[in-house]
């Protein structure tokens, strides 16, 4: 199976790309308890910034560019993680996800996420985040994981799981839609049947 990660932090290094890594080895993971092997492709858009502006100009992807909307179209499963800007995903992040065919995410597995300084901006992944994949017509997995600078190194308390426990669950989740949907699976026609067949399996799981 194919697992893309999209990771659009700015800096080096980046929580941002500490937060995807370890999204990616959960839901890894999971996968190999149900018997999958996974081949996974990290898209750094740090490095596509020009590339990205310059589509956005003229229609047209650089060859760079292209290859990883290649590796994002043909993917069986998509984390993808934001900083958070202004209360909203950045615009690095929003611009990459402009250039992709509308087509490209239906049905497809997705896992979001996003870094920020404080706590206080954990609700954009529910304000802005995830409704560009419900647009996007993508089957965005229900744990969305959120990670504040205090949150590293944090075990959580009797109340809230630590941000371990809430990267398990997440991948677990990823895990779960990626093993139900088809290898591959890249029509129309059918994906809008295997998104009501993903729904109401992934509503009839239960995490430990």
């Amino acid at each position: 199976m194919k697992l893309t990660v999209v990771s659009a932090g700015l800096s080096t290094p980046s929580s941002t790309r500490l937060l995807a890594d370890r999204l990616a080895e959960a839901a890894r993971d999971g996968l190999a308890g149900r018997g999958h092997e996974v081949s996974t492709e990290i898209l750094e858009l740090r490095g596509l910034a020009a590339d990205i502006a310059h589509h956005l100009v003229t229609g047209f992807p650089p060859p760079r560019l292209g290859t990883a909307i290649d590796a994002l179209t043909a993917a069986d499963g998509l984390i993808a993680v934001t900083p958070v800007f202004a209360a909203s995903y950045s615009g690095l992040f929003k611009s990459f996800f402009d250039v992709i065919d509308p087509d490209a995410l239906t049905g497809k597995p997705v896992l979001i996420a996003a870094t920020g300084g404080t706590a206080r901006h954990s609700l954009a992944l529910e304000h802005a985040v995830r409704p560009l994949f419900a647009y996007l017509r993508a089957v965005v997995v229900p744990t969305a994981v959120f990670a504040a600078s205090e949150d590293w190194g944090s075990g959580g308390d009797e109340y809230t799981d630590g941000l371990p426990g809430r990267v398990r669950r997440a991948g677990a989740e990823l895990a779960a839609l990626m093993a139900a949907r088809p290898v591959g699976k890249g029509t129309e026609d059918e994906d809008d049947d295997d998104i009501t067949v993903l729904e109401r399996q992934l509503a009839d799981l239960r995490f430990d």
